[in-house]
């Protein structure tokens, strides 16, 4: 009888696809089968020297850099995350990290990290929205790669202006000096996993990292949902 109620629910209030949009099936959840095969994945992570870490060279002292998609205007990646960001689909973050997550186990360099830590969202912005995108993704990553998350150590500190239209210029000027690491013996000596959900320019994850990597003996690794290419 569970089941029968379960199918009808199902085809009253059919479950979408976060990313094309179509009905999932029973057995589906947040994305389908055809766009899991489908996703543009980056398949980076285990090149030291891949496009994301390239972002960093000269700006960022971190270890590892890698995306887990590429962002493409109008694509499925894109509306992946806007469903994420702006809809309220909160699962979808976690399951991308949780997705994400399995692949780094399989690098040294993203296994051996002691924390994760989202970027954080000014208490405003946090407010109007209702979560911080980062905090999903970093949910997901951990539960997958068995990695304790810290949502309280890094803080930004001033609300900035959106980046979305802002000159690479602007992006960086933008981000300086927002962000405070208010608890330094949290990231002491280990080896953080510094998330958020898409990057550009890079520039907000170099203004947290220059923060994290103010305190001795810490070391930066990056890991985002997805680039823009």
């Amino acid at each position: 009888m569970q089941n029968l109620l379960n199918d009808l629910l199902w085809i009253i209030f059919p479950k979408l696809c976060a990313s094309c949009h179509k009905a999932l099936g029973t057995n589906e959840k947040v994305i389908c089968t055809h766009c899991c095969y489908h996703l543009p994945y980056t398949n980076v992570h285990s090149d030291p020297d891949n496009v994301v870490m390239k972002r960093f060279w000269g700006k960022a002292n971190v270890k590892s850099a890698a995306s887990f998609l590429f962002y493409g205007k109008g694509e499925k990646v894109q509306q992946l995350i806007h469903q994420f960001k702006y809809h309220g689909r909160k699962e979808v973050g976690v399951v991308i990290g949780k997705m994400y997550g399995r692949d780094l186990l399989s690098v040294p360099s993203y296994k051996s990290a002691d924390v994760i830590i989202p970027v954080p969202l000014h208490k405003s912005k946090r407010r109007k929205r209702g979560f911080n995108q980062s905090e999903l993704f970093a949910e997901g990553l951990s539960a997958a790669m068995n990695i304790p998350c810290d949502f309280n150590s890094l803080v930004r500190k001033v609300a900035t202006d959106t980046q979305t239209r802002k000159t690479r210029y602007n992006r960086f000027e933008n981000v300086d000096t927002v962000f405070e690491l208010v608890n330094h013996d949290a990231v002491r000596g280990k080896h953080v996993l510094l998330v958020d959900d898409v990057i550009t320019t890079g520039s907000t994850l170099i203004a947290c990292a220059d923060q994290l990597l103010k305190v001795e003996g810490t070391r930066v690794s990056i890991a985002t949902m997805a680039c823009v290419e």
